[in-house]
């Protein structure tokens, strides 16, 4: 088959402004050149949707629509430094016989050939399938949903949620299961990529050539590395997704401007880091809103669900203070109780107290990245009779954690539920105001996922479980396998399901649900079902 496509080409004074503009600024206006475009067929050297499609951050009325263009994903990409004009269109059937919604974006060179569609004038709960074109080439059909209108209460809302798929640990065996799920979106909590080199002498089945990621091409290479993940691929064609980072998007451990170990200046981190949240946009479904400029990226927001759910998805990496004790697993020191710590930024925190307390949904749910709950880890070095925190994650900053849950006690804050990944573990925690006063009120619930792939296989350490309960009393479940978690909503009660996968070194893992707990509407903490 031919593959001939419109390139986007303009005038040497155009080119030459374009060149020296800021393309963080002129991006969201990308789409406006189209009209001023002439083309000229240039052919395209293979299939140029080999990465995939994806959708995500559903509002009521639309959805952003996702693609980059990549018909040689192993070798930077292989198209030349040129716009590309991509058609695409909305169907209410999966065979795209009733189209809605049509029309044409760019693929801008500058941005990695990737194209983001804010679809509009969409009717509000309703599934959709959707699908790109250039030339010849047609991507496959991807299915996407709506979300509720803003004043509905739905009988039922049901999503599940990830986190960290280090590709060499393991198969995506979680993704093949949760495909066959009925849900209406995906919350991904972060390391959708590791920026780290393969360890020396890897042999596990799955390998991939790259040293650490540092420039803006490492980045954009590792993302094209695992979006061809043929399970991964799925998940995003069913379901649209609502994503966040943690630290491996950029660098393992980081703290704002600081690097983990310290070794890196920062104005040369800052650089590293602007590199790593382009490519992070360039390969998510995300709106214009959260277009990084330069090292910085406000990726936090809401996204609701009618008055069933609003979802404050949180950034606990770009504005905390750096981690205290050395930033490990440590007996707190001092510095866990520095009242000018923070963890999400003076603007992110308060903005996440005001839309708490503005909120009507009947759950309040806290999508962010490490774990919340004061946890002893009584399997970690140093462990010396007092309570081993691990720094980087809540534990290390307890002044801006009392204050956010104190919070929710003090303003009432309806069904607040934390979801949560980083540790390849699942758990179930309450969350007090006082961790030391076991008999002291719940106030909200935290559900912690477990790894997609990351450390390879688990397994379900019931004698670690038994160590972890006995120093943490408002822990109410512990294992270490592989999976994710699926969710499903009323107005009267969450019904989290932990589903979970025997191995990952080979393909073919059944999938069991391990646990399910329950929070009931108006009564924090979860119960067993």
């Amino acid at each position: 088959m031919s593959r001939e496509v419109a390139f986007v080409s303009f005038g040497s004074n155009r080119r030459q402004f374009l060149a020296s503009a800021s393309s963080a600024v002129l991006w969201p206006f990308l789409d406006l050149r189209l009209g001023e475009a002439a083309d000229r067929r240039v052919r395209m050297p293979g299939d140029p949707f080999q990465l995939g499609i994806a959708s995500g951050d559903p509002a009521p009325d639309g959805v952003v629509l996702w693609t980059r263009l990549c018909p040689d994903p192993l070798g930077g990409g292989g198209l030349p430094p040129e716009d590309i004009r991509v058609d695409w269109q909305v169907a209410a059937d999966e065979g795209m016989k009733r189209i809605i919604r049509k029309g044409t974006a760019t693929a801008a060179a500058d941005w990695a050939h990737s194209v983001h569609v804010e679809v509009e004038g969409l009717d509000p709960d309703r599934t959709y399938w959707y699908q790109f074109k250039v030339g010849m080439d047609t991507s496959p059909i991807g299915r996407t949903r709506t979300a509720p209108a803003a004043d509905a209460m739905p009988d039922k809302f049901r999503f599940a949620f990830a986190s960290c798929q280090k590709y060499e640990d393991g198969h995506y065996t979680a993704y093949e299961h949760m495909v066959k799920d009925d849900l209406h979106a995906v919350v991904f909590l972060g390391d959708y990529i590791y920026e780290n080199a393969p360890a020396s002498g890897d042999t596990r089945q799955r390998q991939f050539v790259g040293g650490v990621c540092t420039t803006l091409e490492d980045y954009r290479g590792r993302y094209a590395f695992y979006h061809r993940d043929a399970r991964l691929q799925a998940v995003h064609e069913a379901f649209p997704w609502i994503v966040t980072w943690d630290d491996h998007e950029f660098s393992n451990d980081y703290a704002g401007a600081v690097s983990a170990d310290k070794d890196v200046a920062p104005g040369e981190f800052l650089k590293r880091r602007a590199n790593a949240y382009k490519a992070y946009y360039e390969h998510m479904p995300l709106r214009r809103a959260t277009l990084p400029r330069g090292p910085d990226m406000m990726l936090y927001r809401r996204v609701p669900f009618g008055r069933m759910a609003e979802f404050s998805v949180l950034d606990t990496r770009q504005y905390r203070s750096d981690q205290p004790c050395g930033g490990k697993y440590e007996p707190s020191c001092e510095g866990v109780f520095n009242p000018q710590a923070t963890m999400l930024g003076d603007a992110q925190e308060k903005w996440l107290c005001a839309g708490l307390s503005a909120s009507q949904a009947r759950w309040n749910v806290l999508a962010q990245q490490v774990v919340m709950a004061r946890v002893d880890f009584v399997n970690k070095p140093h462990h010396d009779g007092d309570v081993t925190n691990c720094m980087d994650k809540w534990g290390g900053y307890d002044v801006p954690r009392t204050r956010l849950l104190q919070f929710l006690s003090d303003h009432r804050v309806a069904n607040p539920v934390v979801l949560t990944g980083d540790v390849h573990v699942n758990w179930v925690n309450d969350l007090k105001v006082d961790f030391d006063r076991p008999d002291s009120p719940t106030i909200a619930t935290e559900f912690v996922g477990t790894s997609i792939a990351t450390r390879g296989d688990g397994g379900e350490s019931l004698e670690m479980a038994k160590a972890i309960h006995s120093k943490n009393p408002f822990v109410k479940f512990f294992n270490e396998e592989r999976g994710y978690v699926r969710c499903q909503l009323t107005a009267d009660e969450w019904r989290s399901d932990y589903r979970t996968v025997p191995y990952i070194s080979r393909p073919g893992a059944p999938c069991v649900t391990r646990a399910s707990f329950v929070v009931e509407n108006g009564r924090a903490g979860a119960v067993r079902a």
